[in-house]
């Protein structure tokens, strides 16, 4: 069985807020996938002809403890704190391979 831990994370943005979100979502990727040895993909996505207010996260972690502790980063805990004020939803859904 795979133990690997797929996160798919949706963002709706605030009107105006796509670059700012950007900048701090893509410097967050970098972080994860540099600073984080359980973190083995982290992509940052847009729709294909969206206006520009949605971002898909599409993250694999070798399992949920290291999903976990990259939810206790200290990178983490600054992205989410300077991106709350610019999301208006976010839906997290956590996936598993199936066998």
């Amino acid at each position: 069985m795979d133990r690997r831990h797929v996160i798919l994370v949706e963002f709706t943005l605030a009107p105006a807020t796509r670059d700012a979100f950007r900048a701090l979502v893509l410097e967050n990727a970098a972080a994860s996938m540099q600073r984080e040895p359980g973190c083995r993909r982290f992509d940052v996505l847009v729709p294909e002809g969206d206006p520009g207010d949605r971002v898909i996260l599409y993250e694999i972690y070798d399992d949920a403890a290291a999903f976990e502790a990259h939810l206790a980063s200290e990178h983490y805990r600054r992205f989410a704190e300077a991106a709350g004020p610019l999301v208006l939803t976010k839906a997290v859904t956590r996936l598993g391979f199936a066998a």
